[in-house]
């Protein structure tokens, strides 16, 4: 069997040059493993079928339709007229906001294109408005855009929880410490630039002018409150969570901001099926692929050679994270997840490494891989936003992946960075 599925693979990497969408290739792989390998060709939907039956899986429709949500309840306005007013007297302001409303956007929307695409257009106006080169501007809510993934909720670790076995709960909480260590390196390379480029600073607003702030966005930065306690608390799950935001967002728009109606509803819902669309296919089409690899002892086969090959589990971890690294330059970060996970974790847990530390490690490097040339999807929406050329874009941004990946090294390195608050809030 695994000769059969090292015959097919190849098939499957050829329909991907050939440009056929990759859930296609995937099922399309899948389809010639079970005829040639005289399974009942019934066999492949029946694996598509039962990967959606999956109550964690719900999640990612309702955080995307959250998401969506805010960003159509002008939202994410207040929440970065607040992180402005917070932190724009610093030199710099401007760019310490743009990271500082990322973190609050994550505790809402766990996606970071989301975060590129709805703040980010806030962020890159405004910036250019005050004589910030458009670069920098696309390059900064770029780089703080990585953050979304990591501060819980997060679709990324959604889909990871669901096809690694792992808790989603455990893997929210996992990225509380490494969310805010990126946005606290990302503003100290702030504080480096400001200095050498001499940039603006606004005024201190005072402190009425910031309790105005804080009451405009007050019920929208209750949200990452209500999710982060309600999950604390063990009222509600991680899939009961989306659920509760998603009405949340829902009330804040057309009861408390009125900035949202009714009519706004449906496009937004077609809207949410579509980017739902488009995982799903992804998550169902690899669960069959995964079927086929595990069928075929693919995982039994390469996780001892990974062992032999690494010898400890630092250096296992140091080839795990340079071999993600590489392919998020080159491919999409759900997809590269799906291939990769059932190949990965086998020898992640041989050498005894925590599952929930090496999801971390897993998600951080594929968000990284979001913003690195030559595919970073979230380096094409910043690009287009602050219309410059990609090109620009993916020379401006390589001075902001240092930081990041200094948060990448500390989390391998050291395990309580993601063990330690999972360990402490769930008893493991």
């Amino acid at each position: 069997m695994s000769t059969l599925m090292l015959q097919i693979l190849p098939v499957w990497f050829a329909a991907l040059l050939l440009g056929v969408p990759l859930f296609v290739s995937m099922g399309l792989a899948a389809v010639a493993f079970a005829y040639f390998g005289a399974f009942p060709l019934g066999i492949v939907p029946q694996k598509i079928a039962q990967s959606a039956y999956s109550f964690p899986l719900l999640a990612a429709p309702l955080f995307i339709l959250m998401g969506n949500i805010m960003n159509s309840a002008g939202i994410t306005d207040r929440i970065f007229t607040f992180a402005t007013a917070c932190v724009g007297f610093l030199r710099g302001g401007l760019c310490h906001a743009n990271i500082l409303a990322s973190v609050i956007f994550a505790g809402m929307s766990g996606s970071a294109v989301a975060d590129a695409g709805g703040v980010g257009t806030l962020e890159i106006k405004a910036m250019r408005d005050e004589g910030y080169k458009p670069e920098t501007a696309a390059a900064i809510t770029a780089a703080s855009a990585t953050i979304g993934p990591i501060i819980p909720p997060s679709l990324p670790m959604v889909i990871y929880g669901v096809s690694a076995d792992v808790s989603i709960g455990g893997l929210f909480l996992a990225g509380v410490i490494p969310g805010f260590m990126m946005a606290g390196a990302l503003m100290a390379m702030v504080v480096y630039v400001s200095k050498k480029n001499d940039l603006p600073r606004h005024p201190f607003p005072g402190f009425a002018q910031l309790w105005v702030a804080y009451k405009e966005a007050h019920w929208a930065l209750m949200t990452p409150v209500i999710l982060f306690g309600g999950m604390m608390g063990g009222i509600f799950t991680p899939t009961e969570a989306a659920a509760v935001a998603t009405a949340y967002a829902l009330v804040l728009g057309l009861f408390v901001y009125r900035s949202f109606s009714l009519n706004d509803l449906p496009e937004l819902v077609v809207q949410t099926v579509e980017t739902t669309g488009v995982v799903l296919a992804l998550v169902m089409t690899a669960a069959a692929l995964g079927w086929c690899l595990s069928i075929s002892r693919i995982p039994q086969l390469v996780g001892p050679w990974l062992v032999d090959l690494a010898g400890s589990p630092l250096i296992y971890l140091l080839i795990v994270n340079l071999l993600l690294l590489f392919v998020g330059c080159f491919m999409e970060a759900l997809a590269a997840m799906l291939i990769l996970i059932p190949i990965l974790t086998p020898a992640a847990a041989q050498f005894g490494i925590d599952p929930i530390q090496f999801g971390l490690i897993f998600v951080l490097n594929l968000m990284i891989g979001t913003i690195t040339p030559p595919v970073g999807v979230v380096l094409f929406v910043t690009s287009k936003i602050a219309n410059i050329s990609f090109e620009a874009m993916s020379r401006a941004i390589l001075p902001w992946l240092l930081p990041l990946l200094a948060v990448l090294v500390a989390i391998t390195l050291w395990p309580p960075l993601t063990t330690w608050l999972p360990n402490l809030v769930l008893g493991r």
